[in-house]
């Protein structure tokens, strides 16, 4: 697992950028904090605001960003001040929490701006029962969000904007569908179900944490689509809280909350949190549970008893999920898994497609775009084909031919790579062969989003063309692909007869 975390490639070394500017930029929103003479809960809910804005917006363009940035306070604010004021009322408190997991996963049909207002907006609704806080406070933590949004804002678009020399990243949106057959509908009824039993058994287990079992709830549902990539997250939910709370008791109880050693300790969760979070979901859990702890330290409440409550209260949370997953419009891993492979074949083709034009001439077309997005695509093939090739998964043989189609995969992103890079050489030409490989690319996809057969390549492209050799590389990972993709077609529909 800690090799997963630092071996992991880490192309253009976007991950450490990533990490080491969410430091930088909440490092700044809690110092502006503090020079605005703000408590330490202010400075807490400053430096929250800033992670989230740092960490959740994932528009495809520094401008759309920058939109999405701006946003985060309207979704947040109205929320802070709801908690606030219902903060003696529990049944309407509860009432209104609910509503905000459901809007907040329903949000997220509109792409990666509605996804980072609906975590901005729960995330804010969470930090206020995490502060209590109360009427009173109201001014001073609406200064801390906005500060610190300002703070994340100038870091991120002005002191280290590296995104502005990277091709748009394509953040793929959820399938799409009508009313309860739109995924992400059938999960804010999840959503909400699921923090429906974790708030009235996490209120069993603590009448005052009791948040950390819906935050539990929130957190499994967040990125994953099927009930299987959520068992699998709530499984590492519930590992990395308890790795992270056996940590604890190391670092962050015999630490009393001293300041400085505090500070320099969140810093190192805060760039493990960034830096993990795109390969290990359990990594980023140990980081998020120290971090926590830390704070809790700092606010002079942590100790032993407290570790144990968290770690059942997310035991609760990562149990409504899983019960709401299985019971409640359960959408399967196999249907999730299809709709990402389909999309990331289309992909395939249109990068071709623009390689070819490239090579043709057509300085408009950008195969390094589709690259980007064919990365991206992938990584939600792997997310949701994960719970298949999971150790605990007892079908070895669907658990083979999943990591087959993986390898496959991999490949065609391989060879589609390595076309978009000749593309690019203005020496590299066209001839009528890379046509003629360009067509069996597409027919190629074409019959296997069809669900026909793909007939492998025969000639052996020469050495002195790698353009054509790598058509011939993606045209035999495409017919490769066709045995698993129809085998597991074939079952499913066995299956439903």
């Amino acid at each position: 697992m800690l090799k997963r975390v630092f071996v992991a490639p880490d192309p253009g070394r976007v991950r450490l950028r990533f990490a080491a500017r969410g430091v930088l930029g909440i490092a700044l929103a809690v110092l502006v904090s503090g020079l605005a003479g703000h408590t330490l809960v202010g400075m807490v809910t400053g430096g929250i605001a800033a992670l989230l804005a740092l960490f959740t917006v994932t528009d495809a363009t520094v401008r759309g960003q920058a939109v999405t940035t701006a946003l985060l306070p309207l979704a947040g604010l109205p929320v802070l001040a709801a908690a606030a004021e219902l903060h003696d009322q529990p049944f309407a408190r509860d009432l209104v929490f609910l509503a905000v997991v459901g809007a907040g996963v329903y949000a997220r049909r509109w792409g990666p701006r509605g996804h980072s207002l609906g975590v901005f907006a729960f995330m804010t609704y969470f930090v206020a029962q995490f502060l209590h806080a109360t009427p009173d406070r109201l001014p001073e933590l609406y200064a801390a969000v906005l500060l610190s949004v300002l703070s994340a804002a100038a870091v991120r678009f002005g002191m280290w904007c590296y995104e502005r020399r990277m091709p748009p990243a394509a953040v793929p949106a959820p399938p799409g569908g009508r009313g309860l057959a739109r995924v992400t509908t059938r999960q804010a009824v999840q959503a909400t179900a699921g923090a429906g039993f974790a708030l009235v058994v996490g209120q069993l287990v603590s009448g005052e944490r009791w948040y950390w079992a819906v935050g539990a709830t929130w957190w499994v549902f967040v990125n994953t689509t099927s009930r299987g990539e959520t068992l699998v997250r709530g499984f590492r939910r519930v590992l990395g809280t308890v790795l992270g709370i056996g940590l604890g008791f190391l670092v962050a109880v015999p630490l009393e909350g001293a300041h400085l050693p505090t500070a320099a300790l969140l810093a190192v969760c805060v760039f493990g949190i960034f830096y993990s979070a795109a390969v290990s979901y359990t990594w980023m859990m140990l980081c998020v549970t120290v971090l926590a702890e830390l704070l809790y330290g700092l606010l002079g409440v942590l100790e032993p008893a407290l570790l144990a409550v968290r770690l059942a209260e997310t035991a609760v949370g990562a149990a409504g999920a899983v019960l709401a997953v299985l019971l409640v419009l359960p959408v399967t891993t196999h249907t999730i898994t299809d709709a990402w492979i389909q999309r990331a074949l289309r992909c395939v083709h249109t990068a071709t497609a623009e390689a070819a034009a490239r090579l043709a001439g057509d300085d408009g077309a950008d195969p390094a775009r589709r690259v980007t997005e064919l990365e991206q695509l992938l990584a939600r093939v792997r997310l949701s084909v994960a719970p298949l090739v999971h150790p605990l998964n007892p079908l070895p043989a669907r658990k083979r031919r999943a990591r087959h189609v993986l390898d496959l995969l991999d490949d065609c992103a391989c060879e589609v790579r390595g076309l978009a890079a000749v593309a690019a050489d203005p020496e590299a030409s066209h001839d009528a062969r890379l046509a003629a490989a360009c067509w069996r690319v597409e027919a190629a996809v074409e019959a296997l989003t069809g669900g026909t057969d793909v007939t492998a390549p025969t000639d052996r492209p020469t050495a002195a063309d790698p353009a054509l050799a790598h058509l011939h590389g993606l045209e035999r990972a495409l017919a490769e692909l066709a045995h698993p993709l129809r085998t597991a077609s074939e079952r499913r529909l066995a299956a439903a007869a």
